[in-house]
């Protein structure tokens, strides 16, 4: 027997190819081989910027003696998460029933057929802190494996009737009215934090959906404690650790309840989706803050996670050279000696000690006040920032001739997909073409390296490997929700062609037609213990909640009942939950401000090039209105909302439409904007 993971394309399975262990990837392989030899599955799924799962490999995988154990008796998967999904999110939700939580780690025993028995997270490699050594598990497990077999197997056939069970339920029904949008609110703001921002205690992660909600719920009805709990938050992450202050982007999630203490990794999706909430609350309040944040949020992404033909890769690692965190801390002596005599004012802006604030070393965050820095300096503001500003750069150099943390450099659709979203709302609400660029060069990477000749999807792509994986839900959902903003931003029409052909894609392959909604997996996918229907927000939106806000907009430029149907279905099955539990439904709750606030359809005729259809889209994006989605162009483009609607006498024309029934057309700014309001 040999460990089989050299040949993978993952990262993160590569990380274990030279381990002792006997790795199997997940596959029908691995299934045969248990029945054959008769032995329990020991399944092992983490993701490449995880540090306790190195911490893990360590310990145990890289062990002789405890790879011995696991070779005798178990046959072994390894899994990356974010290449299989659906495994991940079947075996953690029975991690969740058997032991109350989650995460990864996550290690679960399997009987051959691949139904779970028992599981759990991180095992240390001695007994600590509660928790029994691997070794112990191992012990125990295979002990039972061997004298109480049919236990086992009756108990892991009765988890996993449960668990497809609860996956096959039909949400409780509900009215979709108003109320349900003012219950999360109130829900919300029961779990926010009013002096550091955020919601509930440590650890903090920064909830772009829940944020994004607040966001639109203050412009549908001007609540101002929705604007307050999300300005709070976004500001508090700004100033915190959690967010880089020298490169840009936002680590994982705050260790502490202050933002300060981050757990490093940086994830191509928190980037994104914080990059687009940041963009709308400056949108809404012109705060610079937001806008610095979401330049160098981007910024960042297109410097240090891009591939050179467009993609972006999927994480940088907290850990560099074996140690979580050493690439981004500092010690107070080196600021010094870089810094010289700007050194003592940009070590009190940015929280520097001796002392320092973890674990000996100082992690930068905003502590200080600019006008203190203009006073040590004896400048203006002006010039304190200036002097700010170069001294992060000074940092960032000197920063970047370290041991840099590991990448995980392969490109996902669904992570890529949200950051087409990003780039290309930035590029249009900045005027930063580079951005518009940036996000129609992913996009036409996803469809050469990504997309099947029948416009089915791929999952994953790595240079050298090439594509892998049938794709799941979030993948299409995410790649249309990002398409049809470049759409929105460009009116280039095969984006919107090529959403469209996705929505098509997501009602043929996923649509549950039993239970309404929709499953994780393609109706084509391989057979698994059951069909994955996972409805909450997690780190990312759910796919469901995304390809029910695909849906409602495409139908909102196609005229394509079923889409709407199907969506406003889904997003009503689950209404009771959002009210009951928002910080888990945000993107849901976003599909519920779309039928709720009846989403305006805006069809401007005209030539793109001429400046009176230009006036006419200024005057559409001059204020974030998530309420509204706007075609633009020739009639004949290929979009049924411009379609047999012409500029009269010549000259660009906007109609304002609500579910294809409009008012009359207008040609004046002016004119567009009273319809607007």
């Amino acid at each position: 027997m040999v460990n089989r993971l050299a040949s993978e394309s993952s990262p993160y399975l590569r990380q274990h190819a030279d381990n002792p262990v006997w790795w199997f990837p997940w596959g029908e392989e691995a299934l045969q081989e248990a029945k054959k030899e008769d032995k329990p599955i020991l399944l092992s799924v983490g993701y490449a910027a995880c540090h306790w799962c190195h911490v893990m490999a360590h310990e145990s995988f890289e062990d002789p003696a405890t790879a011995a154990m696991m070779n005798e008796h178990f046959v072994n998967v390894k899994v990356d998460r974010e290449e299989r999904p659906d495994i991940d999110s079947i075996y953690m939700n029975a991690v969740v029933a058997l032991t109350g939580q989650g995460g990864w780690p996550m290690t679960v025993m399997l009987t051959p057929d691949g139904e779970p028995f028992f599981g759990g997270t991180y095992f240390p490699p001695a007994p600590r802190y509660g928790m029994p050594s691997f070794k112990q598990v191992l012990h125990s497990v295979s002990e039972a494996w061997e004298y109480r077999r049919n236990e086992i197997v009756e108990s892991a056939e009765k988890i996993t009737e449960q668990l497809g069970r609860m996956a096959s339920l039909e949400a409780p029904r509900a009215l979709l009215v108003d109320s349900v949008m003012t219950e999360a609110v109130a829900s919300i703001g029961r779990q926010f934090d009013p002096e550091r921002g955020g919601f509930g205690g440590a650890p903090k992660f920064p909830q772009a959906m829940t944020i994004e909600f607040l966001l639109r719920h203050f412009i549908k009805t001007g609540d101002k404690s929705a604007l307050l709990m999300a300005e709070r938050t976004l500001e508090m992450m700004a100033r915190g650790g959690i967010y880089d202050q020298l490169g840009g982007g936002f680590a994982r999630y705050s260790t502490d309840a202050n933002w300060l203490v981050p757990h490093f990794e940086k994830m191509l999706y928190d980037n994104a989706l914080l990059a687009n909430a940041y963009l709308h609350a400056w949108r809404i309040t012109a705060r610079p803050l937001y806008r610095r944040v979401v330049e160098e949020t981007l910024d960042w992404a297109l410097i240090e996670m891009r591939h050179e033909a467009g993609g972006f890769y999927s994480s940088l690692d907290a850990d560099s050279a074996g140690i979580e965190g050493k690439f981004y801390v500092w010690q107070s002596d080196e600021i010094e000696s870089a810094l010289g005599e700007d050194a003592t004012a940009f070590m009190r802006y940015y929280g520097v000690t001796s002392q320092g604030n973890w674990e000996g070393t100082n992690i930068l965050n905003v502590a200080g006040d600019v006008a203190e820095v203009a006073n040590e300096l004896g400048l203006g503001r002006d010039e304190a920032i200036v002097r700010l500003n170069q001294g992060r750069q000074t940092l960032y150099a000197l920063r970047a001739k370290r041991t840099w943390p590991g990448l995980d450099d392969k490109v996902l659709t669904a992570w890529n997909g949200l950051m087409v979203k990003a780039l290309a709302e930035a590029g249009r609400d900045l005027a930063r073409d580079d951005y518009l660029q940036s996000a129609a060069a992913t996009a036409e990477f996803i469809y050469d390296n990504l997309r099947r000749e029948d416009g089915r999807l791929y999952r994953s792509w790595k240079e050298g490997f090439g594509a892998r994986f049938g794709a799941y839900l979030e993948d299409y959902a995410y790649l249309a929700e990002g398409l049809l903003a470049l759409y929105q931003s460009t009116f280039d029409v095969r984006w919107y062609l090529w959403a469209k052909e996705l929505s098509d894609l997501i009602l043929t392959h996923f649509k549950d037609d039993a239970n309404g909604g929709f499953f994780d997996t393609a109706d084509d996918h391989e057979s698994l213990i059951f069909r994955p229907k996972d409805v909450q927000d997690n780190a990312v939106p759910s796919g469901g909640a995304a390809a029910a806000n695909a849906l409602l907009t495409i139908s909102l430029f196609s005229g394509a009942q079923e889409a709407w149907e199907v969506a406003e279905a889904a997003v009503v099955a689950n209404s009771r939950l959002m009210a009951q539990y928002p910080t888990g439904f945000g993107h849901w709750l976003c599909a519920t401000c779309m039928i709720l606030d009846e989403t305006l359809e805006v069809a401007i005729v005209g030539d793109l090039a001429s400046s009176d259809t230009m006036e006419l889209l200024q005057v559409v994006f001059e204020t974030y209105r998530p309420n509204i989605i706007v075609a633009a162009g020739d009639s004949a483009s290929g979009v049924p909302l411009l379609s047999e609607r012409t500029n009269i006498g010549g000259k660009a024309t906007a109609y304002v439409c609500r579910r294809f029934v409009c008012k009359q057309p207008v040609q004046a700014p002016a004119q567009l904007r009273a319809l607007l309001q």
